[in-house]
C-alpha cells in the first residue's frame, strides 16, 4: 500500500535516478508497477488536493488530476528530432494553467512545477510570449508602473532571457528599462528534496504559489485576462 500521509516519498527519487541508469524500454516494463505506485499515483492525487487549493489563488486556475492527458506531463520523451534516443525522461512536469488561454499555455499565467533531484522548483508566469503579448505587457508596465513596482516588492525572483538592446518604440532611458527588455516574466522557487518528499509538501508549494501570485495577477490583467 502506498503512503498516504503525503505525496511524494524517497522512492519517488529513487525510481528517476534508476530511470537515468536504466533508460530502456524493457527495464521501465518491468518496473511499471512501481512507476505507477510511486512516481504516478501520488502525483495524480497532489494535482487533485493542488487544485482545489490553487482556486484560492485564482478561480481560473486548472489542474486535471489524470495519469493521462491532464496537468502531468508524459513520461516518454518526443526523440524524433533528438540526438538523445532514450526513450523516457528523468523528471516529472506539472502544470497549471489558466482556464481562458489559448495554446500554448504557457503564454498565460499559471504555475509549472519541476520535480527532479537537485532541481526540483515551482514557475510562474508567462514564457517566450510571442510579440503581441509581450507588447500588451510592457505597455503596462510603462502606463502602470506603480503597479509593476508592487510586483517587484514582493521579493519574487524574475527570471527567463532578456535582449541584448531596448525594445523598439521604448525609451532607452526608461527606468524599468530591464525590465521591458525582458523576453520572459516568469519567477520561481526551489525546493529541495527533503522538502518535496516532506507530508507538508502542498503547504509549501501552495505558499510558493501565493508568494509568486502578484506576477500572476499583474500579467493576466496585461494580457487581458481574468484574475
Amino acid at each position: 500500500m502506498a503512503d498516504h500521509s503525503g505525496y511524494f516519498t524517497p522512492g519517488f527519487f529513487e525510481f528517476f535516478r534508476e530511470l537515468e541508469k536504466n533508460n530502456r524500454k524493457e527495464w521501465f516494463e518491468a518496473n511499471k508497477p512501481r512507476y505507477e505506485e510511486v512516481v504516478q499515483e501520488p502525483a495524480v492525487r497532489f494535482v487533485r488536493d493542488a487544485a482545489a487549493r490553487l482556486k484560492k489563488i485564482s478561480p481560473h486556475l486548472v489542474g486535471e488530476a489524470k495519469a493521462f492527458g491532464g496537468s502531468i506531463s508524459r513520461i516518454y520523451r518526443d526523440i524524433r528530432f533528438s540526438p538523445d534516443k532514450s526513450p523516457y525522461k528523468t523528471h516529472m512536469g506539472i502544470h497549471f494553467w489558466h482556464d481562458q488561454a489559448t495554446t500554448p499555455e504557457h503564454m498565460a499565467p499559471g504555475y509549472f512545477l519541476h520535480l527532479e533531484s537537485g532541481e526540483s522548483g515551482v514557475h510562474s508566469g508567462v514564457w517566450h510570449p510571442d510579440p503581441p503579448v509581450l507588447k500588451k505587457i510592457r505597455d503596462r508596465i510603462v502606463e502602470e508602473p506603480d503597479s509593476w513596482k508592487k510586483v517587484l516588492r514582493s521579493r519574487i525572483e524574475l527570471s527567463g532571457e532578456s535582449f541584448k538592446r531596448p525594445p523598439p518604440g521604448y525609451n532607452p532611458n526608461h527606468p524599468m528599462i530591464q525590465d521591458l527588455r525582458r523576453k520572459d516574466f516568469v519567477a520561481g522557487h526551489r525546493f529541495r528534496d527533503n522538502e518535496v518528499v516532506n507530508p507538508k509538501f502542498l503547504d509549501e508549494f501552495v505558499k510558493a504559489c501565493e508568494a509568486m501570485d502578484p506576477l500572476n495577477a499583474f500579467l493576466a490583467k496585461s494580457i487581458g485576462l481574468p484574475w
